[in-house]
């Protein structure tokens, strides 16, 4: 119907040409047979090479079908002298069969020496590429390590810039104290101090503190007076003494209340 079609092209399944069965009466050369040994695929359908060697099958015949009879001297020397020609003509086109054979040859070895050449010439970019790599890594890292030389060198010359007269300086924990950006208050995580590594070192993790019904039974396991408080009031200070003299401080006070009025 018009709505099927087939998955394949009708290439893909097509078969080789079907060759019957032949019978040759005795006496005849079918000129076909000169062609047996090319077959579908193999020199089917003829190109232009097919057609050359079937030109020169039907040429050979003719010349065959030309020679002499061998019944005279005369005809044999003639017979002998057409076959040593037709023998360099065959050698001729032997030769040149041969050449263009080496021709294509050297056209593939060049293609593949090319192609070779070609390979061989990625594996070596590749491998100078790698090396190449090689060498920045290590002029990075032997730059690196110098730099963190200089910084060292550098930290070195101002310690000693600053005890230039090569004296010896006890420990002052005074001015450490005193000094906020000493290792005292800011250690440097480069001598081995990382203060954000216990950090929750001290903190205290508790089920009475942390949740409300924690803190309610810790409130009942409480004795009264503890929650109840009772607070004193002062005594005043007594400033008269016992003869009935004011004291100096109570002096004082009395002036202080009257220059307050």
């Amino acid at each position: 119907t018009l709505g099927t079609q087939t998955d394949y092209r009708d290439g893909e399944a097509q078969t080789d040409p079907y060759s019957p069965e032949y019978i040759v009466h005795s006496g005849s050369v079918p000129e076909i047979l000169t062609l047996a040994t090319l077959t579908w695929g193999r020199g089917l359908p003829a190109g232009q090479a097919e057609m050359e060697i079937i030109d020169r099958i039907r040429e050979k015949h003719a010349w065959e079908a030309a020679l002499p009879p061998m019944d005279s001297p005369s005809n044999v020397a003639k017979r002998l002298k057409m076959m040593e020609a037709m023998e360099r003509k065959e050698w001729a086109y032997r030769e040149e069969e041969i050449d263009k054979l080496q021709k294509v040859q050297m056209e593939v070895f060049k293609k593949l020496l090319q192609r070779r050449e070609e390979n061989q010439n990625e594996l070596d970019a590749m491998r100078l590429y790698n090396h190449w790599q090689n060498h920045q890594r290590a002029k990075e890292e032997k730059i690196r390590k110098i730099q963190c030389d200089c910084a060292l060198m550098l930290r070195k010359l101002i310690a000693k810039r600053k005890n230039w007269m090569g004296k010896l300086e006890r420990q002052d924990i005074i001015k450490e104290y005193n000094n906020f950006s000493s290792q005292t208050y800011a250690p440097l995580s480069r001598i081995g101090f990382f203060p954000d590594n216990n950090s929750d070192y001290c903190v205290v993790k508790n089920f009475y503190l942390n949740t409300v019904a924690g803190l309610c039974e810790l409130e009942k396991s409480v004795q009264h007076s503890v929650s109840q408080l009772k607070i004193k009031a002062p005594k005043p200070k007594c400033t008269i003494t016992k003869t009935g003299y004011i004291r100096r401080s109570g002096r004082l006070e009395a002036v202080l209340a009257q220059v307050h009025q």
